[in-house]
C-alpha cells in the first residue's frame, strides 16, 4: 500500500471542506457552515454504538494513515 503523504490528506480535505461549503451557501443560504469533525469519537457515534465501540469504530474510519 503506498504511503499517504501529510500534505496530501490536508489538501484533500481542505478540497473536501470548500466543496461542502459551497453547497451549503447555495442551497442553504442564512444558514451556519458544517463544522467539520477534527478527529476522535463525537456524542452521536457514542450514543449509536456506545462509547467503547465509537472509539473503535472512529479508529477504523478511512482517512488514516496505516
Amino acid at each position: 500500500m503506498a504511503k499517504v503523504d501529510k500534505e496530501d490528506i490536508k489538501q484533500d480535505k481542505k478540497m473536501i471542506a470548500t466543496a461542502i461549503h459551497k453547497h451549503e451557501k447555495h442551497d442553504h443560504p442564512g444558514k451556519p457552515l458544517t463544522k467539520l469533525a477534527k478527529g476522535g469519537k463525537t456524542s452521536a457515534q457514542m450514543m449509536k454504538y456506545g462509547r467503547n465501540m465509537a472509539k473503535v469504530m472512529n479508529q477504523r474510519s478511512s482517512g488514516r494513515g496505516g
